[in-house]
């Protein structure tokens, strides 16, 4: 991946750009920084991975830079492809920040001096920001984080397809999960799937791997006859994170209060998508969840209902009553009511995707929900 060629679609990425620099022109800035590696790519079409530190940028004028490690690209949505030397001799270089801001730098020096930059306040780091002597600093993030939740269709089909991974991992998990099985092997089988899915690595695979209990990733241990397997995987695919989940019951023969539970939480996804759609506040959605997973049979519920989905695991609409968010068109979201109690050893989670559109909730992961 490493930036070698665009993820995302070069028309799509400048639209992007002309809506965030709409929303910054409120703050009155000159320029635009981005430096983390979800902002770069959905704003240039480029990713590269931990090992490198690119970064861009633009000013109001309509000049925009993209500074890459050792070899230039391209396609960008930039008027300026400029690079550093990420690597001496083949070793990485531990102060390649400090190298991408001094071509920055270089950049910025041409042309009228800055009064206000735009950066992101939680990943923009002092190499960069010494770089634009005395403007003031404004965040960029909150309008990042906004714009970033109506999907365009170039992001949608990235998400599709790791979704799409996400089903080809559960189709696996159903052919091999049984008493006995090891958990190791399990998350092998489920990772081998999801990148022949794909048809290369993956930019992360999910974090629920441990048979028996609530979550945590794969143990040192041997499936047990009697207890439920809940896998929430996320492949994430060029950067989008798929979300969901699924349990299986590890013998093929769910206990009358496990298919109780089963029951009751698939209900609870159909209430969500009766009542989804544009306009709607996720606290409300929660709160419906709350009291129909209360009235159930067996096992109890405390946890968030479900979040955003996209260039980050978690993110906005947040359905959760901690947030007072409201559904929009575009929004795609990860939905998962559970029910756990020591009866059923553990619980029961299912997780669906869905893209919000003007008509309510259109399902991105019809893949089987059954227990067996």
């Amino acid at each position: 991946m490493n930036g070698a060629f665009p993820l995302l679609d070069i028309g799509a990425c400048h639209t992007r750009q002309d809506r965030l620099l709409a929303a910054l022109a409120a703050h009155d800035v000159d320029a635009l920084v981005v430096v983390s590696p979800e902002h770069l790519e959905y704003l240039t079409g480029h990713r590269w991975d931990f090992r490198f530190a690119p970064l861009a940028a633009w000013r109001t004028t309509g000049e925009s830079l993209l500074v890459c490690p050792d070899k230039p690209v391209e396609q960008a949505a930039v008027t300026e492809v400029r690079t550093y030397e990420a690597k001496w001799r083949s070793t990485l270089r531990n102060d390649q920040r400090e190298a991408a801001a001094a071509v920055l730098g270089d950049w910025l020096a041409v042309g009228q001096p800055l009064r206000r930059v735009a950066i992101e306040c939680s990943a923009c780091p002092p190499h960069v920001t010494r770089q634009l002597g005395t403007a003031g600093l404004v965040d960029a993030e909150p309008d990042l984080l906004r714009l970033r939740r109506r999907k365009d269709p170039d992001e949608l089909a990235l998400l599709c397809r790791a979704i799409a991974a996400a089903g080809a991992m559960y189709a696996a998990a159903r052919e091999i999960v049984r008493p006995g099985a090891s958990e190791l092997d399990v998350f092998s089988a489920l990772q081998a799937a999801a990148v022949a899915s794909c048809g290369e690595p993956l930019t992360a695979t999910g974090n629920d791997y441990a048979s028996g209990v609530r979550g945590g990733p794969p143990r040192e241990r041997l499936c047990v006859a009697g207890e439920l397997y809940i896998l929430d995987l996320g492949p994430a695919y060029r950067g989008y994170f798929a979300d969901s989940s699924r349990v299986l019951a590890v013998d093929g023969r769910p206990t009358d209060a496990q298919f109780a539970a089963w029951e009751h939480v698939c209900a609870a996804l159909n209430l969500v998508e009766q009542h989804a759609r544009p306009g709607i506040r996720c606290r409300d959605l929660y709160e419906q969840a709350r009291q129909w997973l209360a009235a159930a049979p067996v096992g109890s519920w405390s946890s968030h209902l479900g979040h955003g989905i996209g260039l980050s695991v978690h993110e906005s609409p947040h359905l959760n009553p901690m947030w007072d968010d409201v559904l929009e068109e575009g929004d795609v979201i990860a939905v998962e009511p559970a029910l756990y109690a020591a009866e059923l050893k553990t619980g029961i989670r299912l997780e669906n995707a869905y893209v919000v559109t003007a008509s309510g909730l259109e399902l991105l992961s019809p893949f089987p929900l059954e227990l067996a």
